[in-house]
C-alpha cells in the first residue's frame, strides 16, 4: 500500500492545557475536566528546562491508587519528564513507531520550543482511515 504523506502537524489536536508544575492536582482536574482534556503539559521553569506532562492515568496511580489528596499534591511530584515529542513535520507511519517502541499513547507536537499540539494513536488511526477511506473514491 502506497502511504501519503501524513505529518503529525495534519492531525493533531488541541486537546491540552500547559499549566505550571506548582498548580495542584485539584486544580488541574478542574481544567481536565472542563475541557475534556486527558492530559495536561508542564509550561518550563526556564529556557534551559524541559515540558513535562501528566496524563489522568497518572493521577489515577500517583494520587488516588496511592490515597494522596490532590489538593494537597503539585503536578511537578507526579509529571513525567521530560516528555517524549514529535516534530511536526514527523510523518505519522514513524510517530506510530515511536509510540510503540516507547509503549505511548500520545506526545505533545513541538515547534520552535513551544508544543502546538497533541498527536495520538486515535488521532493518527482516524487520520489514516480518512485517507483509506479518501483513496477509495
Amino acid at each position: 500500500m502506497s502511504h501519503k504523506k501524513v505529518r503529525c502537524r495534519d492531525v493533531m489536536n488541541q486537546r491540552f492545557a500547559i499549566v505550571d508544575g506548582l498548580m495542584t492536582v485539584a486544580e488541574a482536574l478542574a481544567i481536565m475536566k472542563k475541557n475534556n482534556y486527558k492530559k495536561v503539559i508542564i509550561e518550563k521553569r526556564d529556557s534551559g528546562d524541559e515540558y513535562g506532562q501528566v496524563q489522568l492515568s497518572d493521577i489515577a496511580k500517583q494520587v488516588i491508587a496511592l490515597d494522596r489528596n490532590p489538593d494537597r499534591v503539585n503536578l511537578y511530584e507526579i509529571m513525567a519528564k521530560p516528555v517524549i515529542a514529535v516534530r511536526p513535520d514527523m510523518d505519522i507511519k514513524y510517530c506510530a513507531r515511536l509510540f510503540t517502541r516507547f509503549g505511548l499513547s500520545s506526545a505533545p507536537v513541538i515547534e520552535n520550543e513551544d508544543v502546538i499540539g497533541i498527536c495520538s494513536y486515535n488521532d493518527i488511526v482516524l487520520s489514516w482511515l480518512d485517507y483509506l477511506e479518501s483513496s477509495d473514491s
